[in-house]
């Protein structure tokens, strides 16, 4: 099994709208996701509310069935619909990727 976190930290306002607004729109966009990609095991995307100076905005966990399908899920025209708008939102973005 695969897993995929990736941790952005948001700009304070892009696409119009807060850090905040935008988090929660990304949150939605992610999870829409589910069911859509084939070999996507699981997702899940949290919004943080320590607010500290070392936090992230945003994670992403998600699990995959083998690399192949995290390959597929990466160049999937779902996921792809969903990356410039995080693009523009963001400041910084932290993956890990790995296999148990």
């Amino acid at each position: 099994m695969i897993k995929h976190i990736v941790m952005w930290r948001l700009k304070e306002t892009a696409h119009g709208s807060s850090k905040q607004e935008n988090a929660i729109k990304i949150k939605g966009m992610l999870e829409d996701l589910r069911g859509k990609i084939p070999g996507m095991i699981n997702i899940e995307v949290g919004i943080d509310f320590s607010l500290t100076d070392s936090s992230s905005d945003v994670v992403l966990y998600s699990e995959f069935a083998t690399r192949a399908d995290l390959e597929n899920y990466q160049a999937h025209p779902e996921h792809k619909a969903v990356m410039p708008f995080i693009l523009e939102a963001r400041i910084e973005r932290r993956v890990v990727d790995y296999e148990i």
